[in-house]
């Protein structure tokens, strides 16, 4: 990715972080600004093939948000923000970043659930549901229980190492 590609994303990353982490959300003028920017960018330097670039980046980073929006693991926010991190950035790139957010997720959400001192009963749960639907078949087992509260952390916590990560060793 070309480097003023990477500041410029970079730029509305460190927006959406500090919102995220003080309101929790990402606010549609950031992601609306990092679609369109990054589109226009992109148009300016490659011209028809940029625009290429930039509108399968966005789509390939919404689409697979949208699916992760849908089984709760992220908020609306998250998914029209991807949206402009791949115009920006491209469809390769973006879909790297989404797999390293993911798993800087699951140590950020790990580190979370241990210091709260959660994860005996957080790991039974999630066995004791696995093997429901094992046993039973039922997909419906799966979800939390009514007891349970879901673990929520701002994304952008994981989304910055997951950026930075794909950039510099990719």
């Amino acid at each position: 990715m070309a480097g003023w590609a990477f500041g410029g994303c970079l730029v509305i990353l460190a927006a959406a972080f500090v919102t995220d982490l003080r309101w929790m959300r990402i606010p549609n003028w950031i992601s609306v600004f990092a679609l369109t920017t990054g589109l226009l960018a992109r148009s300016v330097v490659s011209g028809g093939h940029g625009l290429l670039f930039a509108l399968t980046g966005a789509a390939a980073g919404f689409a697979v948000l949208l699916l992760l929006h849908f089984m709760g693991a992220v908020g609306a926010g998250d998914v029209k923000l991807f949206a402009g991190i791949g115009a920006w950035t491209g469809i390769w790139f973006t879909l790297q970043v989404i797999m390293y957010s993911i798993l800087f997720g699951a140590v950020i959400g790990w580190i979370i659930v241990l210091f709260r001192r959660e994860a005996a009963g957080r790991i039974r749960s999630t066995l004791s549901r696995t093997a429901g639907l094992l046993l039973l078949q039922r997909p419906a087992l799966l979800r939390s229980s009514a007891g349970s509260e879901v673990l929520r952390f701002p994304f952008m916590l994981a989304v910055i190492p997951g950026f930075l990560y794909t950039y510099f060793c990719f």
